[in-house]
């Protein structure tokens, strides 16, 4: 049956989604019992900006303006580093520079796969659709303009994670937002600040590596295997079982085994979606013409849906926010990782995950979307259901991939949001293997409970805390960003002098 959900708490037309879970089911007994536990924290993170609906048309959230004037701010500051850079950055993770002899648990390369493993997930698929369902072919538009404003809040917070990490005797490291608020900050003398400000966003990665991360990947995942293999309709907790399994056998090894996987599914799922998506544009290529004219007046066009031109900006800057995660300082935990004898140069490479994610795969997603003629207002048919009627409307097989891409893109974004869950947690509790071991076992059960409840408290949850993260993260950024400059400087004069060099 179909089931009405709200999205995200903004007060925007509804939804709908399959509903797999069966009365008196137990899959419906864990969404009973799960859901009202997650909804006191929903609500305030998503609330309208005070007066936007009367202005604007439609509710305009805090957090959205939040984030895209970060991305700007920093863009700024840096002189458009994410556009100058780019050269510099291919160079980088081709490992041009790379000393094996680096501290360091990862190459860049691995680096930026695990980070993008963490960022290319459902929300390129699914997210998409929902953004194109309430925002429009126009939501792209803005989708594609955050995504190259988000690249400079990613070089600023990847090249802080690098420089305020904790390296271990045993060659292990740990980085990320907790520990350049509670160290960079101390260094300013906000020493207590910087500590709360650390706490705080540890306790909201912990809840977005178990909900975004986590429970909505699982969800989604199983949503599409369901609607190709019936026997799992209504066993949600079954297909959860062997999905925590097979995330479990990964996540046991560490960043290093997370690495050796990501590095190989990232672009092998990169290539069988993208590939598709070009396939379809191909064949649709008379069309193309008409689809880009139809995002870029519908970013624009007063009359659009769900609020007009402004609807369109919302969706587009939620949807990128929510894909590729910048300013929410996630990734920084992958990247604090890599191999390097200089900060910098990890924000070079971080540049790219932007683009990658947001401006070429959530592009090829929408374009395909608009294309095809699969969107239809107010038709009921949004998120993952949208892109699959797009890609199989061309040919039946179509769903296959695409839910193989889905189940892919899942698995691979929950193994890295539980690198990302696991450094916060022993930030909090200290490290320790038995430690770790607690929050693994903890974030394969929530597995198992994402694959069992119902669409909409889990993506309520998921964006709550996700996007909770980013409030701690980006006042800490707005502080620290003259040392990033500071770094900036210093490896220029370097690189200048020769001190840093190609290896090859």
């Amino acid at each position: 049956m179909l089931k009405p959900l709200v999205w995200g708490g903004l007060g925007l037309p509804l939804m709908t989604t399959a509903a797999l879970a069966q009365e008196g089911s137990i899959d419906q007994a864990i969404s009973d019992a799960i859901a009202p536990i997650i909804n006191p924290f929903v609500g305030f993170i998503f609330s309208p900006m005070p007066g936007s609906e009367a202005l604007l048309g439609t509710g305009f959230p805090w957090i959205v303006l939040w984030l895209v004037v970060a991305a700007s701010v920093f863009t700024l500051y840096f002189g458009f580093i994410q556009f100058r850079g780019v050269r510099h950055s291919i160079q980088l993770v081709r490992g041009d520079y790379l000393d094996p002899n680096d501290a360091g648990e990862v190459t860049p390369f691995q680096a930026l796969a695990t980070a993008l493993s963490g960022t290319v997930g459902l929300g390129n698929i699914a997210g998409v659709g929902v953004a194109v369902y309430l925002g429009g072919p126009g939501a792209t538009f803005w989708m594609i303009l955050a995504g190259l404003l988000g690249m400079a809040s990613k070089f600023t917070e990847c090249i802080l994670g690098v420089r305020y990490r904790n390296e271990y005797k045993d060659g292990t490291v740990s980085g990320g937002p907790m520990y350049y608020l509670s160290k960079g900050l101390a260094e300013d003398g906000k020493a207590a600040l910087g500590k709360f400000l650390a706490v705080f966003f540890a306790i909201c990665c912990i809840g977005g590596a178990l909900g975004g991360g986590n429970m909505f990947q699982a969800n989604q995942s199983y949503s599409q295997i369901a609607s190709l293999i019936p026997f799992f309709e209504g066993k949600g907790w079954l297909f959860g079982l062997i999905m925590a399994a097979i995330v479990a056998v990964v996540i046991i090894g560490g960043i290093k085994s997370i690495a050796k996987v990501t590095e190989k599914i990232v672009p092998f799922m990169a290539v069988l979606y993208v590939g598709s998506a070009l396939l379809i544009i191909i064949l649709n290529i008379g069309a193309l013409p008409e689809a880009i004219s139809a995002i870029i007046s519908g970013a624009f066009a007063p009359a659009a849906v769900a609020g007009g031109a402004v609807g369109a900006l919302i969706q587009g800057f939620k949807r990128a926010a929510f894909s590729n995660e910048a300013g929410i300082g996630s990734a920084s935990i992958a990247h604090s990782a890599v191999q390097t004898k200089h900060p910098v140069t990890e924000g070079y490479v971080a540049l790219l995950e932007p683009f990658i994610d947001t401006v070429v795969i959530c592009t090829m997603t929408s374009l395909v979307i608009t294309i095809t003629g699969a969107w239809v207002p107010d038709s009921g048919v949004t998120g993952i259901a949208l892109t699959s009627k797009a890609f199989t409307s061309q040919f039946s097989f179509f769903g296959i991939v695409l839910a193989l891409a889905a189940v892919l893109f899942a698995f691979s974004t929950m193994i890295s949001w539980s690198y990302y869950g696991l450094k916060s947690w022993t930030y909090l509790f200290g490290e320790g293997a038995a430690k770790e071991m607690v929050f693994k076992i903890i974030f394969c059960i929530f597995v198992v409970i994402g694959s069992s409840m119902s669409l909409g408290p889990v993506i309520d949850f998921s964006d709550a805390m996700i996007f909770t993260m980013a409030i701690a993260n980006v006042i800490g950024l707005y502080m620290l960003m003259p040392k990033v400059k500071a770094l900036l400087s210093d490896y220029h004069a370097k690189l200048a002098s020769g001190e840093i060099k190609k290896i090859k």
